[in-house]
């Protein structure tokens, strides 16, 4: 077949795949007017709430932000922004804020936080409302990243671990229904890290809070993580680098290389992304000096090879239980993972043990262990884990869940998305989750976002919008499942910015696709000067499927 032919074939499948649109929806009311937006102040009463601004707010205008995460955000399209606060006991309150679009479409959508999360998240307010979805976030029952506020509180780490999306979700569809003078169709919510763990959550404790829930990289089973963060610290000699097993920064772009060499040609191409990091057993005693080896900097000394291959492993309790997944395997590569190696404790991992397990902002690290783990997970403050695999009462009243994880995450290991999902389908005793339960595994995807991979496919922030199509958009995808019961078999994730990457024979921006470990059905797409080109050389993983150009 002629590369032209090649070229028309698939010119033809990528106009019909970008022609795509959103979900049907009807025809949009008309906007309230700015005065009853204002008027939501005076007159709207909810339970506990205090609603202390309501003011309408034009389209590509700054706003200032409360709090100290931001001090502006941005706002594509014209809003009502209301901003509120609820008492949720009397020792705890939490402060959220609703954006609702003057072109609407009957739904709403809810937000998660990341981290140790007190930020309202501004950036899928308005992402949110661009796709005219009425959004709410909250700053997660605190203010501020650190998670300081938990020493000693309780009601605080309860709003953290569990309330304050089902707070806004209560409220803010209260608020959504006053001000449209309608009552919302359906609702829905999108987050990533700690916001896929607030979706689980939600999912697990409030079903009837939402129709369809994206929930990517999720923080499940929070405390094993928290510890397996600080654990990996440890490996290397945290809280202090003095060790021997100390890995210096220089040194791991060396182990990145070398890791790759292992295992990245295990998919059939070597190019720099390894499609699933369960088929990669890194031996890290390729990289050990030897009595000849003139340039060190080269290589890893025995103490830092016994380093790396804790690292690789799995975290196991004092009775021989698993604790928590391995660190994947090319993971290092990416971003702030240096913040886990740095040779102190994972800020994450030290402030929720210190705040919210010790209450002791001077606790020591020096002799953190699995059994520190235990007792976290024997305390368990708020239910935080996140690790029941009972989803039957949210699939029992028809929700739906999208969750996705990168396979080259830094943060979270994407196996324990894998281990969640089994757990899901044993608990439930269905081997097949895909009614309502569909995970997605994309292949050089960093946390939540960025990475060699095709990493972008609507999951969050207007930047990974590439292609504003069903097709290529996880939420709008969601909305096609709830709406139209069109369930997602594939996405189509595309790499922003115009990056150009070789693949095969033609330069161009790579459009990858990945899907859920039993689907088959992929489509591949590069955009070049001469065309859209399709490639068919597929590679299969045991939970991944990745496209690779020939």
């Amino acid at each position: 077949m002629s590369r032209l032919f090649i070229a028309l074939l698939c010119l033809k499948l990528f106009a019909s795949v970008s022609a795509g649109s959103p979900a049907a929806h009807p025809p949009p009311p008309p906007p309230p007017s700015p005065d009853k937006c204002a008027a939501l102040k005076t007159q709207l009463r909810l339970e506990n709430t205090t609603i202390l601004a309501a003011t309408h707010v034009a389209a590509g205008t700054n706003v200032t932000t409360p709090g100290s995460c931001q001090s502006i955000a941005f706002s594509t399209v014209a809003v009502c922004r209301v901003q509120a606060v609820v008492n949720t006991t009397a020792t705890s309150a939490v402060h959220f804020e609703a954006w609702l679009p003057d072109v609407w479409f009957g739904r709403f959508l809810g937000l998660g936080n990341g981290g140790l999360g007190g930020c309202i998240d501004y950036v899928n307010l308005d992402y949110g409302t661009t796709l005219h979805f009425a959004s709410v976030g909250s700053d997660n029952g605190h203010d501020g990243s650190d998670g300081h506020q938990f020493l000693n509180s309780p009601e605080i780490i309860n709003d953290f671990a569990f309330r304050a999306v089902h707070v806004e979700a209560v409220l803010g569809k209260q608020i959504v229904d006053a001000y449209y003078g309608t009552p919302h169709r359906k609702s829905y919510y999108l987050g990533c890290s700690t916001g896929g763990r607030q979706g689980t959550q939600a999912a697990l404790l409030f079903p009837e809070d939402f129709d369809g829930i994206v929930g990517g990289s999720p923080a499940t089973d929070f405390n094993s993580l928290s510890g397996q963060q600080a654990i990996l610290g440890r490996f290397v000699g945290a809280p202090s680098h003095t060790t021997d097993a100390f890995i210096p920064a220089t040194l791991w772009p060396v182990i990145s290389k070398e890791i790759l060499r292992q295992c990245d040609g295990l998919d059939g191409l070597m190019d720099g992304i390894i499609t699933d990091p369960d088929q990669c057993t890194f031996r890290p005693e390729a990289l050990l000096c030897s009595a000849s080896t003139k340039n060190t900097s080269e290589c890893a000394t025995a103490p830092q090879v016994a380093a790396l291959r804790n690292i690789y492993q799995p975290i196991f309790g004092t009775q021989g239980q698993l604790l928590y997944t391995r660190y994947d395997p090319a993971a290092e590569s990416a971003g702030n993972f240096i913040n886990m190696f740095s040779g102190d404790i994972f800020s994450i991992a030290k402030n929720w043990f210190a705040f919210a397990i010790f209450n002791d902002t001077a606790h020591s690290f020096d002799n953190f262990g699995v059994a520190d783990i235990e007792l976290a997970n024997a305390i368990n403050p708020g239910g935080i884990t996140t690790f029941n695999g009972d989803l039957s009462a949210f699939m029992k009243r028809g929700g739906k869940f999208l969750t996705y994880h990168g396979r080259q995450d830094q943060l979270i290991s994407s196996d324990n998305s894998l281990r969640y999902y089994n757990h899901i389908s044993s608990t439930l005793s269905l081997p097949n989750l895909d009614d309502f339960y569909r995970l997605f595994l994309i292949p050089g995807m960093d946390h939540c976002s960025g990475g060699p991979g095709a990493w972008a496919f609507g999951q969050g922030g207007s930047a990974s919008n590439v292609v504003n199509a069903t097709s290529h958009n996880i939420l709008l995808a969601m909305v096609d499942w709830v709406e139209k019961g069109e369930a997602p078999d594939e996405m189509i994730g595309s790499v922003p910015g115009g990056d150009r990457r070789k693949r095969g024979r033609i330069a161009g921006i790579r459009r990858g696709a990945f899907c859920m470990g039993r689907t088959l059905y992929v489509r591949c797409e590069c955009i070049s000067t001469m065309g859209v080109f399709t490639f068919i050389n597929i590679v299969v993983g045991s939970h991944g499927v990745s496209c690779r150009g020939t």
